[in-house]
């Protein structure tokens, strides 16, 4: 039955025709065995390091740079509330646990054709779902803020367990941030300068796009309502570039006001004592480097030389 529904999964097209951005998958990336999850070829990663350079050119000074690794604490995960907001996304790592002889029976189970994974046990860990999740227990445990705020550079290999495996919806990629933790205003003021500065970007890259409220995919029945909020609040806005159609755009950025969320989840406070308020710009690396192949094709020696130069290929 597993199998039933991931095949139909990997077979999902758009408007009953080819997805257009499916030859994608193809040249500049390639499958490797399971839906949603690509090798990158030399010129995809040729462009994530100059679009990685160009990011790194727009840091804010005194800017913390932390790399994270694809997996984190579960119970950083549980506490930071995903669990109620995004459980049909999250993914935990699993193993076979217990003593030798259930271990080698489950083995067993599997060289005599039969179903072994019933065997596994969640452990101490789960898939990052976003770059920034490790971020705020480990500032908070510094305690209270500077009065000027913090700000960091993240990134990781993050995972969600997706619907569908259109090209553009992967389901392990990699994800750079740039987070604020402050006042509300310091928060406020951080989203809105690079909501001003993202034109920048866009026209280093030569892609199409257009900037708009957005919501986050909640889960279960009041999540249309969340939905709507977070819309009429302005909390989440997306860059979004028409690679299949201005109808359907591509989500290849967010920027998220988070206000006290992860400063009720994990107890951190400015320099005088109050909540802090927390926002982020995120970049979708895989995203927007396979818009850009999309744009301008994929062969990168004969992309426009403004953009070659943008990210000194």
């Amino acid at each position: 039955m597993k199998t039933d529904v991931l095949a139909a999964r990997q077979r999902d097209v758009i408007d009953d025709v080819e997805d257009k951005l499916a030859p994608l998958g193809r040249t500049v990336l390639r499958p490797a065995g399971s839906g949603g999850v690509y090798a990158r070829t030399a010129a995809f990663e040729e462009v994530v390091e100059g679009l990685s350079r160009l990011i790194t050119s727009h840091r804010e000074a005194d800017t913390e740079v932390l790399r994270f690794p694809p997996v984190m604490s579960r119970k950083q995960v549980e506490k930071a509330g995903y669990l109620h907001s995004f459980p049909h996304l999250l993914g935990c790592v699993c193993g076979l646990h217990g003593e030798e002889a259930e271990i080698t029976a489950a083995v067993a189970r599997f060289n005599a054709g039969q179903e072994w994974v019933n065997a596994l046990t969640a452990g101490d860990l789960v898939l990052t779902p976003a770059a920034c999740y490790p971020l705020y227990p480990m500032a908070a445990a510094r305690g209270a803020l500077p009065a000027s705020g913090l700000r960091f550079d993240v990134e990781s290999y993050c995972f969600r367990s997706e619907q569908t495996f259109e090209v553009d919806r992967l389901q392990a990629f990699r994800m750079r941030e740039y987070v604020c933790m402050g006042t509300p205003a310091q928060a406020v003021d951080f989203r809105a300068r690079w909501l001003d500065r993202v034109r920048d970007v866009a026209d280093a890259l030569g892609v199409p796009y257009r900037i708009a409220p957005a919501s986050d995919p909640f889960f279960g029945r009041a999540a249309r309502i969340i939905a709507v909020s977070q819309v009429e609040q302005m909390l989440k806005f997306e860059f979004l570039v028409p690679l299949r159609s201005a109808e359907k755009p591509t989500a290849c950025m967010s920027f998220n006001y988070h206000r006290d969320h992860f400063g009720i989840a994990w107890d951190l406070r400015t320099a005088d004592g109050a909540l802090a308020h927390t926002a982020c710009v995120a970049f979708g690396i895989d995203r927007l480097v396979l818009a850009m192949f999309a744009v301008h094709g994929t062969d990168p020696a004969q992309w426009p030389q403004k953009v070659r130069s943008a990210l000194a290929l």
